[in-house]
């Protein structure tokens, strides 16, 4: 990538950029969607994803994540058993219509297998045995989840229940969902992966995983469908394709032909359409600085984190990056002060800005040198400009 000096405070420099905007527009008959890539957090597509919503099933993200959160600590293990009440076996597995585990009451059930009674079976009797042995209660649990979600940044959502059963307060948003399933897949892989699980069998009961995503889309390895009469059907998917990885919500579709053809849609549209682009990485050198009554006449300006963007290709020539610093720095420069700016422009978005730090320390000249830096001064003014 070549750098193109333009001033003394500036050296500016052309490079690929998404503008998501300038994407190919594609339409969705859901009600809310959102399609964001995992890496960069980048919304590729923004239909209603602030919008609080009935969420149904997919709100027992949630209580799943509630559950590997303790696993991850140590207060849980996958050996552990929960006992399933009466309240549990009756109102998570009796009603008509309900998912279900098929659990027995007064039985003591593992973790392992409540889990994969969730994520699997999408089974409200397990996650009210969840709820019940973790708090004491269904809706003190549920206090426990609306908490902890405003503390990932889930702004939005609100639970009254573990189960994501039919209640005008229980909401989440489908910018909330992508949210908290970045966090399961990347805070707890080594339990993520039940969630691609086709199957499962428990009480001699063996079901399917609703999840149409796992049998029509190359990469497909979650999440969880939904569906009440308030929420319509819904699904928060996550495609991983080499690197690459997809999260999509979509939610108020009218059937499961409909909810299966929308996200897959949607998942490929995104594959097709956009890509991620590496433009620094982390410790990478950006441009160099000038130093005034330093020992060294330049100090390089490096990056602390990767610069990595999701791109549609017709943004590629329209986006300029900027390097911005006072010119020139001051001695003495010590390693890791902020000493510029990487300014990313993308047209119809809002200027992206990285702080760039000094990669090395710069002691300040001594007295005689000093002295010669400032006749220089007088006689030729500054060092020419890089």
């Amino acid at each position: 990538m070549q750098i193109v000096r333009l001033t003394a405070v500036l050296a500016t420099f052309f490079v690929a950029m998404l503008s998501c905007s300038d994407a190919k527009a594609i339409e969705t008959v859901a009600k809310q969607a959102i399609l964001m890539d995992f890496n960069t957090g980048t919304i590729l597509l923004d239909k209603n994803a602030h919008a609080q919503m009935a969420p149904a099933s997919m709100s027992k993200l949630m209580t799943v994540f509630m559950v590997f959160e303790r696993l991850k600590d140590g207060r849980l293990s996958l050996e552990d058993t929960f006992t399933v009440s009466e309240n549990a076996w009756r109102k998570g597995g009796t009603k008509s219509g309900s998912s279900t585990m098929f659990l027995e009451p007064n039985k003591k059930v593992h973790i392992e297998d409540l889990l994969r009674g969730i994520i699997v079976q999408s089974g409200n009797d397990a996650c009210i045995t969840i709820a019940e042995n973790l708090a004491g209660s269904e809706d003190y649990f549920a206090k426990d989840m609306t908490i902890r979600a405003k503390e990932l940044g889930l702004k939005n959502s609100n639970f009254i229940n573990s189960t994501g059963w039919p209640n005008k307060n229980h909401l989440m948003t489908p910018y909330d969902l992508v949210v908290l399933a970045r966090h399961i897949i990347n805070d707890f892989p080594e339990y993520y992966s039940i969630y691609s699980e086709r199957s499962f069998t428990y009480n001699g009961i063996k079901q399917g995983n609703r999840n149409p995503l796992l049998y029509r889309v190359k990469g497909a390895d979650g999440l969880k469908t939904g569906h009440t009469e308030a929420s319509g059907f819904g699904l928060i998917g996550s495609v991983k394709r080499n690197n690459r990885r997809l999260i999509v919500v979509v939610n108020g579709l009218n059937s499961e032909r409909e909810r299966a053809e929308e996200s897959a849609k949607l998942i490929e549209w995104g594959f097709r359409e956009f890509d991620n682009y590496s433009f620094f990485s982390a410790g990478e050198k950006v441009s160099d600085a000038e130093v005034w009554l330093g020992q060294k006449p330049t100090v390089p300006m490096i990056v602390n984190e990767n610069v990595k963007l999701t791109l549609s290709p017709r943004t590629r020539k329209k986006t300029k990056v900027k390097v911005v610093y006072e010119r020139p720095i001051a001695a003495p420069i010590t390693k890791g002060d902020r000493i510029g700016t990487l300014k990313i422009t993308v047209p119809n978005m809002e200027t992206l800005e990285y702080p760039l730090v000094a990669e090395k320390d710069v002691k300040r000249l001594g007295f005689i040198g000093r002295i010669m830096a400032a006749l220089e001064y007088i006689i030729i003014g500054l060092p020419k400009k890089l």
